[in-house]
């Protein structure tokens, strides 16, 4: 068919008819953001004062250089020195393991459509509970977020492996290997009593949220509400050539064009990757590769990652993980819940086609800093990837060589300067005074 825009003329095949595009984005899709309250968050996401040993910032796994991840299949939280793929273990604070699951990237995650976050979905709003929200704290979950962002970002800080530390090291720490999260001397009000003791701090939350009037007002969900805000304003992503697009303001050269046909249609990938922001939140198993320590308990000794059912208990949930969001998908390498592949084609290449490319997967793809662990121990046992691969129901798709290119130069669309940019920037220093990520 023929698409008229701004006068020029570009060719899409019939499979990719107007009707299947997505609405542009529009300021109606987001929450409203202070700036003020997101100059706020800015200090706060990359202060280390949040983590147990002051070491680690939200910036350390999501920072803006590395797409707004870590450039890592898998992290080290607390434990490393360094940032992205030059980061490396600390000798004296050797980390017991890797962090479970890949960084994911940050961008709209503040839009009102993600109603789910975390690989699993862990983390979802539910009218039903007291807080709004469905988390592995159950009833105990503290009340005020201002978003499901807003708790989504605090929870890193309670993980040993991520932000915390582990056991006896500090009083974060410790806390959290008691089981006492919430209420007055939990981890979180720990973390918010340090916040508190500054003044810079105190100064500026009672400057943004007019119900603070002393620091010993502060909350912790007022931390983490103006860190929400930061990440929903720095790192909003709607003007990307895509987006100039879908509202008649640019027009997509070949091999894009065509690439955004396929992607609409016959490639089948809007059938998950739906939507303004390119996911339908639902949850599917895909066969991507397991490796490192996987999400099971500490009392059990595998390595698996079961995804879902994780969260929901049932079996038709095994290996099922969220769709992804696309945008800026070509900067926020490496892809897959584990971090299994370093470069965008390989993905979309094994992707196409998961069980048998299951098979034939090359651990050198993985980018992980040195550590005496076994990462491999899923993919080497035969019982376990039959597993992974048995809870495909997708059926296979087939694209030669000029398809994938062409493919991969839409999902090249998505990339969104302004996003990347950031509108605030990485701060030259934090109230605690603590060493930047950078």
């Amino acid at each position: 068919m023929r698409q008229f825009i701004l006068g020029l003329v570009i060719l899409i095949p019939n499979t990719a008819a107007a009707g299947d595009l997505p609405a542009a984005a529009a300021d109606a899709d987001y929450r409203p953001i202070d700036r003020t309250e997101a100059e706020l968050g800015q200090l706060l996401f990359y202060d280390p004062i949040l983590s147990g040993n002051k070491g680690v910032a939200c910036a350390t796994c999501h920072h803006p250089r590395l797409g707004t991840s870590d450039g890592l299949s898998l992290g080290i939280g607390d434990g490393g020195i360094g940032l992205g793929p030059s980061r490396v273990v600390d000798p004296n604070n050797l980390p017991e393991q890797r962090v479970p699951r890949n960084a994911p990237a940050l961008f709209n995650l503040g839009a009102r459509e993600f109603t789910a976050l975390f690989h699993d979905g862990r983390i979802a709003l539910d009218a039903s509970r007291p807080s709004g929200l469905r988390t592995p704290l159950d009833d105990d979950m503290a009340t005020g977020f201002a978003s499901l962002l807003s708790a989504q970002t605090m929870f890193p800080v309670l993980s040993a492996d991520e932000m915390a530390g582990h056991y006896s090291e500090n009083d974060v720490a410790k806390a959290v290997r008691q089981g006492l999260l919430t209420g007055q001397g939990g981890a979180w009000d720990i973390i918010t009593r340090r916040v508190a003791a500054l003044t810079d701090y105190v100064d500026r939350f009672t400057a943004v949220y007019p119900q603070i009037r002393s620091a010993d007002q502060i909350n912790f969900t007022d931390i983490s509400n103006a860190i929400a805000a930061f990440m929903e304003f720095e790192w909003r992503s709607d003007t990307a050539p895509f987006d100039a697009f879908l509202r008649g303001e640019l027009v997509l050269t070949e091999p894009a064009s065509e690439g955004m046909a396929l992607f609409y249609g016959e490639a089948g990938c809007s059938a998950c990757h739906s939507g303004t922001f390119q996911t339908d939140h639902n949850f599917y198993a895909m066969a991507a590769p397991q490796v490192g320590p996987g999400k099971a308990a500490r009392f059990e000794s595998n390595a698996r990652d079961e995804g879902r059912f994780r969260v929901t208990g049932d079996p038709s949930d095994l290996y099922k993980f969220r769709t992804p969001s696309l945008r800026n998908v070509a900067i926020t390498a490496p892809y897959g819940h584990a971090g299994s592949h370093a470069d965008l084609e390989a993905f979309v290449r094994d992707h196409l086609d998961p069980v048998a490319r299951l098979k034939r997967y090359d651990p050198a793809q993985l980018i992980l800093p040195q550590m005496q662990v076994d990462d491999l121990r899923i993919l080497e046992d035969e019982t376990e990837t039959a597993a992974i691969a048995a809870a495909v129901t997708q059926p296979p798709v087939s694209l030669n060589d000029s398809e994938i290119t062409a493919l991969i130069a839409f999902l090249n669309s998505l990339t969104d300067p302004t996003a990347l940019a950031g509108r605030l920037g990485v701060p030259e220093t934090v109230p605690s005074g603590l060493t930047v990520p950078n």
